[in-house]
């Protein structure tokens, strides 16, 4: 084999070697591009789970939720398609973000999202009012008759009951009242002590005198009844002391 075949084998052995390569290089699709950042719709913050989309060409191209008031999203270019250069429209829930990105390989970032549900309403254009029309003043047209009196209304519903008055002052001192029954008889009070004995009677007057006795005998008698008398009646007289003292 000269020197020249040798040389060209070489090359073509190095072109077949270097071709898968090349081939690998050229189907090898660009890094996604990442975001992530706050979600707020209609002025707060997305709720938990709210759906977060990320459109290019108007055709879904990634979707992520919100978690806590954040998202994340990886926007990964398809095979035979390419993303590069094209603008990104995000949407969270069923609001449209202002925030917009371009898709660069690698790419993206941090992107806070402020979502809308929909366009603020347009400001009326004011409609300028017709120019006046200045007219001559007329004379004062003579005063009508009066109106006939109107029916009268219905009766208004009864009122709230008024709140308690203040206590009157104290009235004048009443008459003198008639003069009320007897009361009724009282009980019988106890039975009083006994009284102190009563003083010693005198003595009473001399009996008469006894006919004269016959007989010395008999004046002996009548000196012994005399006797018995008296004795009677200092007895007569302790019963009574006896008596007056119980």
């Amino acid at each position: 084999m000269t020197k020249a075949k040798l040389v060209a084998v070489m090359a073509v052995m190095a072109m077949l070697l270097a071709l898968p390569a090349m081939v690998l290089a050229q189907s090898q699709p660009e890094r996604p591009a990442v975001f992530g950042g706050t979600a707020t719709l209609d002025g707060v913050t997305a709720a938990n789970g709210t759906t977060v989309m990320a459109l290019i060409d108007g055709v879904e191209a990634a979707r992520g939720t919100v978690e806590r008031g954040n998202y994340a999203m990886v926007i990964a270019q398809p095979l035979g398609s390419s993303y590069v250069g094209k603008e990104i429209i995000f949407k969270v829930g069923t609001g449209t973000a202002a925030e917009t990105a371009t898709w660069v390989g690698s790419g993206g970032g941090e992107l806070n999202l402020i979502a809308t549900s929909g366009p603020p309403p347009a400001t009326p254009t004011p409609i300028p009012p017709p120019p006046a029309v200045v007219a001559a003043v007329g004379a004062s047209g003579p005063a009508g008759p009066a109106g006939a009196s109107g029916v009268p209304g219905p009766a208004g519903a009864k009122g709230d009951k008024g709140d308690k008055g203040d206590a009157g002052g104290a009235g004048n001192a009443g008459g003198k009242g008639d003069k009320g029954d007897g009361g009724a008889t009282g009980a019988a009070g106890p039975a009083g002590s006994a009284g102190a004995p009563g003083a010693v009677g005198a003595v009473g007057p001399a009996g008469a005198a006894g006919a004269e006795a016959s007989s010395g005998g008999n004046g002996l008698l009548g000196i012994i009844g005399l006797i018995v008398a008296i004795v009677a009646l200092i007895a007569a007289g302790g019963g009574i002391m006896m008596g007056g003292r119980r």
